[in-house]
């Protein structure tokens, strides 16, 4: 970002490619999920892992930190993102287990 950026107009455009560059992330972290799902179902193993949820903040909050985000805001966000990825994939899984 240019620090130079003072118009509040500039500003918004900024925050706009970020938000589009954040959901094309998002985006392809879904598609993962599929791929997540289908070697869960060969292997047989549940949608939630309760020691990786705990290993991914653990690394979203380092990340965090080293970037200069608060890591607060970072497990907030990540715990409501892995929370809905596990339903995601719990309706997946279930789906082919019918």
């Amino acid at each position: 970002m240019n620090e130079n950026t003072t118009s509040l107009s500039d500003l918004r455009s900024t925050i706009d490619r970020i938000d589009r560059d954040l959901v094309a992330l998002l985006a392809e972290r879904v598609r993962c999920l599929d791929q997540v799902v289908a070697v869960k179902t060969r292997d047989k193993l549940p949608a939630a892992i309760p020691e990786r949820v705990e290993e991914v903040v653990a690394h979203v909050r380092a990340q965090a930190e080293a970037k200069g985000m608060p890591p607060d805001l970072a497990e907030l966000l990540w715990r409501r993102l892995i929370e809905w990825s596990i339903a995601y994939e719990e309706g997946r899984l279930n789906s082919h287990g019918s």
